[in-house]
């Protein structure tokens, strides 16, 4: 599971990069990623993360998968340095011992339990939340930069928390029928399908560490409280500390890790655009003692404008 979120974050945040920017809330953004191999492939990847998490919350706590979930960025990491040739500092790989240490902490304190009923009120209050995270989306999609991805990331985090607690106690469904049947299902998919939408929108605002850290952060901590209050999550006896110190220490390590995973991705987008650029014009981009000569051309998507003012200009494929 760790392993499909990992490859999944670094192939959606590359489409998301390489999509035109949405400036509301529309679902249409789905549509145009799923016309990048490179996003397909990445949902294929989340879809298998997200099937075998749910198998794991048959017996496991949410505190153990929720983090383990949120560990992918590391598996993220890791292979930015090995396909995409990123650099490791000596940070990040103390990051990353920090989040092995941190899972294994919560492996050790995490007691195997099946889930109790989520009850009516329960989903009622799920309904409720998806209908709130949805206006408040709404709303959020009008900010820009840091602020949108951290607002739009907050409320995908908690829209797959969401889904994490329904699924949770669906996945203990004694047959087929009795898993179509539950509504908790149609809650699980709804949740899923906002968030998808919400963390789309937020990797397009041009910060993919704030919408990644505020997502990992929203949708592990509500998750873990929710389970240990209502859901039958356990650990084991004179080892809640571990299990403390595990979740603190992996959603720091996480979150530190975003750091280092954002710039260089889109360093190398903007290196993509400027060769682009170069190869198109057949010499240098503009000096600064040129850009002080006539104004450039505004039109969208002028390439000599985006290579001038430093902005990076997003860029589609078919």
């Amino acid at each position: 599971m760790i392993v499909a979120y990992g490859v999944a974050n670094l192939l959606q945040s590359v489409a998301a990069t390489r999509t035109t920017v949405h400036r509301t809330f529309d679902p249409g953004l789905l549509l145009r990623l799923a016309g990048h191999r490179t996003y397909l492939v990445g949902l294929a990847c989340q879809v298998g993360g997200f099937v075998l998490a749910f198998l794991a919350r048959r017996d496991l706590p949410l505190f153990l998968v929720q983090a383990s979930v949120a560990a992918g960025l590391g598996v993220t990491a890791i292979l930015g340095v090995l396909v995409l040739k990123w650099r490791l500092p000596v940070a990040e790989v103390v990051l990353l011992l920090l989040l092995f240490a941190g899972i294994t902490a919560l492996v050790l304190s995490a007691r195997p339990a099946p889930s109790k009923p989520l009850g009516t009120a329960g989903m009622i209050t799920l309904l409720v939340t998806l209908a709130v995270i949805a206006v408040l989306g709404f709303f959020a999609v009008r900010l820009h930069g840091a602020p949108g991805s951290v607002a739009l990331g907050s409320l995908a985090g908690l829209a797959f928390s969401a889904a994490a607690v329904a699924a949770r106690p669906l996945a203990s469904a004694t047959s087929w029928d009795a898993l179509l049947a539950d509504p908790l299902l149609h809650l699980l998919i709804a949740h899923s399908i906002v968030g998808q939408l919400l963390l789309g929108l937020a990797m397009q605002r041009g910060s993919t560490t704030a919408a990644v850290a505020a997502m990992d952060a929203a949708g592990a901590v509500p998750a873990a409280i929710v389970g240990l209050l209502l859901l039958n999550d356990k650990i084991w006896p004179g080892r809640e500390w571990l299990a403390g110190i595990g979740f603190l220490v992996t959603l720091a390590a996480v979150i530190g890790l975003t750091r280092y995973a954002e710039p260089q991705h889109h360093h190398a987008v903007a290196r993509e655009t400027t060769r682009a650029v170069v190869d198109r014009t057949k010499g240098p981009l503009l000096t600064p003692a040129v850009a002080e000569g006539p104004r450039p051309n505004t039109e969208p998507g002028n390439p000599a404008q985006a290579a001038s003012t430093g902005l990076r200009r997003p860029t589609t494929r078919s």
